[in-house]
């Protein structure tokens, strides 16, 4: 089992920055559905897709996933951008630029 290892990035509709502070250890989502023959429901064998593991630094996450002798993908942190403007850039005639 592949596990997955990334730090969420902020969405552009959220202002805050306390739940992107986490390593996430996310596990596999595959799709082993079925039906329950009994009442006709989706059904799945796979209950490590509910699983989502948080750590407080890449250290400590790769540390769980050594110990636990997981194959994992780490993806980098990506680092935010900045570009700094006026508010009176939004009203500019080639915005573009």
């Amino acid at each position: 089992m592949k596990v997955k290892i990334y730090k969420p990035l902020k969405t552009v509709t959220q202002s805050g920055f306390s739940k992107f502070k986490y390593w996430i250890v996310e596990f596999p989502k595959d799709n082993n559905l079925g039906l329950d023959p009994l009442m006709g429901w989706q059904k799945s064998d796979n209950t490590y897709k509910q699983v989502q593991l948080q750590f407080d630094s890449l250290e400590q996450a790769l540390l769980y996933v050594e110990k636990n002798k997981l194959d994992y993908t780490l993806i980098k942190e990506r680092k935010k951008k900045f570009k700094i403007k006026s508010y009176s850039d939004n009203f500019k005639y080639n915005k573009s630029k």
